[in-house]
């Protein structure tokens, strides 16, 4: 009997909201899929999973700091290695969420993955300071949607799409 390849989620959050993307996403999977912390993240994760749904907030206009420290370390040993692989993002915004969106884009096309799912952005509407640092929580839609992302990628693997 052939082994589904795993989907990895690897996230990271300040606030919460992240966090809970990546837990919904979990959910949809049907605890199938692999969750890690960004910090946790090993090379070997990268390149045994199947695909990847890279969760994290936009910070600063650009992707959280935690999520390029896990690019840092396991790009290169990954590079060459994981071509075709299915990624998709999901991305918690303040307000535009499009700047952390394009640089995980940017880096994994050296990888040459390929993105099989439009891009989620959840905007949080946090606009100053206070707002910014606030824990959040992320409503019943926004997580449905973070679930069925799960469960479309999870399906992709054990169909052979991905």
């Amino acid at each position: 009997m052939a082994v589904t390849p795993s989907l990895l989620i690897i996230w990271h959050s300040r606030t919460g909201a992240s966090e809970q993307m990546a837990l919904a996403a979990s959910k949809g999977a049907g605890g199938q899929a692999i969750i890690k912390n960004a910090s946790d993240v090993t090379a070997d994760d990268i390149l045994t999973a199947g695909a990847y749904l890279f969760v994290c907030p936009e910070n600063l206009g650009s992707l959280s700091g935690l999520m390029k420290d896990m690019f840092d370390r396991t790009y290169y040993p990954a590079l060459g290695r994981i071509e075709g692989r299915a990624y998709a993002t999901l991305i918690a915004a303040g307000s535009d969420g499009h700047g952390a969106t394009r640089q995980i884009d940017r880096i994994v096309t050296g990888w040459r993955l390929k993105r099989c799912a439009d891009p989620v952005i959840i905007n949080c509407d946090a606009q100053d300071p206070a707002a910014i640092l606030a824990s959040k929580s992320v409503g019943t839609k926004q997580l449905e949607i973070c679930r069925n992302l799960g469960l479309g990628i999870q399906e992709g693997l054990a169909l052979g799409i991905y």
